[in-house]
């Protein structure tokens, strides 16, 4: 009862044997693949490297300027006056500080100041220019390269020019210009399309339209081309927002760290230091920016209180003169004493409310409070003037007059005491930012590139591109380098024969150069010992085998395409069978392109088609080559019309003629998808094999061949696997023992 189920396990485990099996060859089979083109892979990957090295060499060298800035928390500037600058104080987190470092105002700000919307640089000889420009060291100030080859419009080394204005036509921003130096110190202004625009000499400021141009120094030699662009502000400002770095060092320590990369040290080095001293100006200006609020809004008042000071003054005075100097009795003067100090808390407590109103809505609890202070201080002052209306009318209006005068002298004098100290605290505020180091250049090494980097990933990349091609090319190729695909569909291989160096010059097919020679010799007779010819011995043991249930004693060979080899097989085969002691005739049915009489050294006159057209007899179309034994027939002069001599009966009646008269006969056909003359050939012979070659023909190709065969009612008897090169990729393949060689000891 166990043994189906025993059964069915084992045939599962060796199935999975099998795939496991077929796994591991595809994988030896890849790498062998790359193996075969080892020397394409070196040498891309070789090409690759030394690109890299040259990137690497020839790159521009990037510096980077880094500062270090510190945020923290506001103190009083002055000492004693802690609650006036109390009013003032705020604290900014690092990320708040961050944003307001890389606001537009403040690059914005460093871009018009260093004027980096300008950009000027000389023109360099493409590719090495810049290392050759890099590498100049002037001796003394001044010094410039002399022109490699003569080349005097490119700058190699010590070429220099300071721009201080530069503006062109809205159409032509970000546009290059070009500036060649004169002689004297002059230069000429030629737009993108070529045109002069502008001519002028060194320190003056030139115009010319809408162009004007202001060149402070310049040092190059007549001749020099220099580039220069005006840029859109506001695309600059986004750019270097872009290109500056500022990050906070750990969480919460309000340590700022910046950083700037450029071609040029010392031009990083300068924008980053302009920007951090920016920052810090203006974060001083935001810090004093109320005091300095406060301190305009008391100069508006304090005007304003001295005309009310002057004019109540003068109203007392006035008033004194017309009463004869009257005096306030002693009762008066504490009353005025009180109201005065009531008066001028109303007006400290009003110019509290006018302050906060700019702060806080009339809601806000602490502006409440001081509306009910005024009210409460409001109250005490209308008791004292109800005590006041029990004096007498002279001291009544003597009392006014005189509260009036005391209480706008104690205002301005309390205004002017509170702008002077506005004033002092405006003046001391320092600001919560500091620059810790200032920005600064590693000039001896740059950040960018990195050259072991870049060799190192350019050659990789090299190896993987090569590998990738080879991959790629061999999934578009699909040429057959397995016969067990061709066994795959049906069609039996006899035999697979190793490449020779010899089959170049018998079949007419140079593998390396892809070109026809002229073969003068037969491989089996000049080289007896060679693999391909072992191969063709096997076939023969298989033929004999394979022909005996044949119908005649015809063998028809065709092929797919041209240049499979069918000649070669067909010529070194029939010389094997003769050397076995056969009485061999070989035919070329070729008569369109055949060449066989270059195998044997005849002329390909007196052949078939002079037999096929009755023009000649067998007799006279056979003739004896130089093997003994076998007999050849040429194709003879090229008909019009191959394919109807071949159905002619004339074939026929030579086919039962020579059939009696030779052991065995080989019939070399063009090839069957190409023409029909194989069909027609192979509808007399008993046998038919077919010749595919190693890496050329597909297996689509192939079962097209057999088909084509097989709608004619010819059934193909095999293959033979012509052309097979020893390659890494199928050294483990099932063909492999085909390439041993067996030699008798010398």
């Amino acid at each position: 009862m166990n043994a189906q189920p025993t059964a069915l396990a084992a045939s599962k485990n060796q199935n999975r044997s099998q795939e496991t099996q077929s796994q591991e060859i595809d994988l030896l089979a890849l790498l062998g693949t790359l193996l075969d083109r080892k020397l394409f892979i070196v040498l891309v990957t070789t090409v690759f490297a030394i690109i890299g090295v040259a990137v690497a060499v020839l790159s521009t060298p990037i510096y980077k300027a880094t500062a270090l800035v510190q945020v923290e928390e506001s103190s009083p500037s002055v000492p004693g006056l802690d609650d006036m600058a109390g009013m003032f104080e705020s604290s900014s987190a690092a990320v708040t500080e961050i944003e307001l470092l890389k606001s537009r105002s403040v690059i914005g700000e460093a871009v018009d100041t260093l004027k980096l919307d300008i950009i000027a640089e000389p023109k360099l000889f493409p590719v090495i220019g810049g290392k050759l420009y890099r590498s100049f060291a002037a001796e003394s100030e001044g010094d410039i390269a002399e022109p490699l080859l003569g080349l005097s419009s490119y700058a190699w080394g010590g070429e220099s020019i300071n721009i201080f204005r530069f503006n062109v036509p809205k159409g032509f921003l970000g546009e290059s210009f070009e500036l060649v130096v004169g002689e004297g110190k002059t230069f000429e202004l030629f737009n993108p399309d070529g045109e002069s625009v502008l001519k002028g000499s060194v320190g003056k400021d030139e115009s010319a339209g809408f162009y004007e141009l202001t060149v402070r120094d310049l040092n190059a030699r007549p001749g020099t081309v220099f580039t220069l662009a005006k840029k859109n502000r506001y695309r600059t400002i986004v750019e270097l927002q872009q290109e500056i770095s500022a990050s906070e060092k750990g969480k919460d320590s309000g340590i700022i760290a910046m950083s700037y990369e450029h071609k040029s040290a010392a031009h990083a080095e300068k924008v980053l230091d302009k920007v951090s001293q920016i920052y810090v100006r203006r974060n001083v200006e935001r810090n004093s920016a109320e005091a300095q609020k406060s301190l305009e809004f008391l100069e508006v008042q304090l005007p304003e209180v001295k005309k009310q000071l002057e004019y109540a003054e003068e109203r007392f005075n006035d008033y004194q003169i017309k009463r004869q100097s009257i005096n306030i009795s002693l009762e008066t003067q504490g009353v005025l004493e009180q109201v005065v100090e009531l008066e001028t808390k109303l007006q400290e407590l009003e110019l509290k409310r006018l302050e906060l109103s700019r702060k806080f809505k009339e809601s806000h609890p602490t502006y409440q409070g001081v509306l009910e202070q005024i009210e409460a201080v409001e109250k005490q002052k209308q008791k004292l003037v109800g005590e006041v209306g029990n004096l007498p009318e002279t001291q009544q209006e003597l009392l006014r007059l005189k509260r009036d005068v005391e209480v706008s002298n104690q205002i301005y004098t309390l205004l002017l005491g509170k702008t002077q100290e506005l004033d002092i605290v405006r003046a001391g505020t320092v600001g919560n930012v500091r620059v810790v180091d200032a920005a600064a250049v590693d000039t001896t090494e740059p950040v960018k590139p990195k050259k072991a980097i870049i060799a190192v990933v350019a050659t990789l990349l090299g190896g993987f591109l090569a590998v990738a091609i080879v991959l790629v090319q061999k999934a578009m190729h699909r040429g057959v380098e397995d016969p067990t695909e061709i066994e795959s569909i049906g069609l039996p291989v006899y035999a697979s024969v190793p490449y020779s160096d010899f089959q170049d010059k018998l079949t007419g097919f140079n593998r390396a150069r892809k070109v026809k020679d002229k073969p003068k010799s037969i491989l089996a007779v000049d080289n007896p010992a060679d693999l391909s010819i072992e191969a063709l011995r096997s076939l023969r043991t298989s033929l004999h085998f394979a022909m005996m249930e044949a119908k005649n004693n015809i063998i028809a060979i065709s092929g797919p395409s041209p240049g499979v080899g069918k000649s070669f097989i067909s010529v070194n085969l029939a010389t094997v069978l003769a050397q076995s002691g056969k009485k061999v005739l070989i035919i070329d049915a070729d008569m369109r392109k055949g060449y066989l009489q270059t195998q044997f050294g005849m002329k390909w006159d007196d052949g078939l088609s002079d037999l096929l057209s009755g023009r000649l007899n067998l007799e006279q179309v056979t003739k004896k080559s130089q093997v003994e034994g076998l007999d050849v027939i040429t194709r003879g002069q090229i008909p019009p019309n191959p394919s109807e001599l071949l159905m002619h009966s004339n074939f026929s009646k030579m086919v039962d003629e020579v059939s009696g008269k030779y052991d065995i006969i080989i019939v070399d056909t063009p090839p069957i998808l190409a023409v029909t003359d194989p069909a027609i050939v192979s509808a007399h012979a008993g046998s038919t094999l077919l010749v595919t070659r190693f890496g050329q023909n597909h297996l689509r190709e192939i079962e097209l061949t057999r088909n084509r065969f097989e709608q004619n009612g010819i059934d193909v008897k095999g293959v033979v696997f012509n052309g097979v090169v020893r390659k890494a990729s199928n050294a483990y393949g099932y063909y492999g023992y085909y390439n041993y060689e067996y030699k008798s000891d010398k």
